[in-house]
């Protein structure tokens, strides 16, 4: 991690500049802050802040260049689905500041209290219905900056990862799989659509206790949208609510999230296209994820092995 990436974040002017902001937009709402802000989450490429208000706590959040598209998209797909995004309470595209009110508990905390997945069944079914009913905006997206990583780049994009960094061979001698499996899911006709690309119990929050928000889109781009279920089925749920590996049945959940895909491309052979996607989901995660990040060799290395052989080694 960059620590001159880091600091600029915490740079006091520019804090005076993001207090300015929010509480403007706050006053244009009729909210007033009520205390000082708080820091935290801070990375080279995002940074978020918590400002207290006489109507509770609204969130803010800077991306840099590489993710600064997530603003807008935040702000298309909560125009499309209120219910499952939270809206923006305020928004600056152009420098990538988003203004979000509280989205209430995280996942994590409520799964780890209840002791159960079956929130993620929900969940799946609202991702996929993002996906479905947002095929028809992918040119808007792709044009609000969210990048393109459809599988027509993506044997080039891999081939391109693997020879530029320090990886075992086999991960360079893995480019014609990568396009074996490109062409198996160019033969069952899903459209390319939006991914979120790092679903997870840490993005997912409970909102006003019916009904489960997605949030983080950062890392979302524009690709075959069944490789979401890279990370939250195997990188997820896999591992239960005790954190052991292989101990849950991931069946039924895949099927929670094919069900609305089944509504909208009925005859197409969706289990054996999510098989295809579940593997190569982990080779677009590692460029797409090396691209917002680029000090993470070590994170792409994992999603790497994921990719081959369906574990990290330990």
């Amino acid at each position: 991690m960059s620590e001159g990436a880091v600091e600029r974040w915490r740079d006091a002017g520019w804090l005076a500049g993001v207090r300015a902001w929010v509480e403007e937009r706050l006053g244009e709402l009729g909210l007033a802050p009520t205390g000082p802000a708080e820091q935290p989450h801070v990375v080279p490429w995002s940074t978020v802040l918590r400002f207290p208000t006489d109507a509770g706590p609204v969130w803010f959040k800077a991306n840099d260049g590489t993710l600064r598209h997530e603003a807008g998209l935040v702000a298309l797909l909560a125009a499309r689905f209120p219910g499952r995004v939270p809206p923006l309470l305020a928004a600056d595209p152009a420098r990538g500041w988003m203004l979000m009110a509280d989205a209430g508990p995280r996942l994590r905390e409520v799964i780890a209290a209840e002791r159960s997945l079956t929130r993620w069944y929900d969940v799946l079914d609202a991702v996929a219905r993002i996906q479905v009913g947002t095929l028809d905006a992918v040119e808007e997206m792709l044009a609000l900056g969210v990048p393109d990583l459809r599988l027509s780049r993506l044997v080039e994009r891999y081939d391109d990862l693997v020879h530029r960094l320090d990886v075992p061979a086999r991960f360079r001698s893995a480019t014609p799989y990568v396009a074996e499996l490109v062409a198996t899911l160019e033969r069952h006709g899903v459209p390319a659509g939006l991914d979120h690309d790092d679903l997870h119990d840490g993005q997912v929050f409970l909102g006003d206790g019916r009904r489960h928000l997605v949030l983080d889109w950062g890392d979302a781009c524009i690709t075959h949208p069944f490789f979401v279920l890279s990370v939250v089925l195997e990188g997820q749920i896999a591992w239960g609510v005790d954190a052991v590996e292989g101990s849950v049945d991931l069946t039924p959940f895949r099927d929670a999230y094919l069900a609305p895909w089944a509504e909208a491309l009925p005859g197409t052979d969706l289990v054996a296209a999510s098989d295809a996607a579940l593997r190569l989901g982990w080779a677009a995660r590692a460029v797409n994820g090396l691209a917002g990040d680029p000090g993470g060799t070590a994170q792409t290395l994992a999603r790497l092995q994921m990719f081959l052989d369906g574990r990290v080694a330990d």
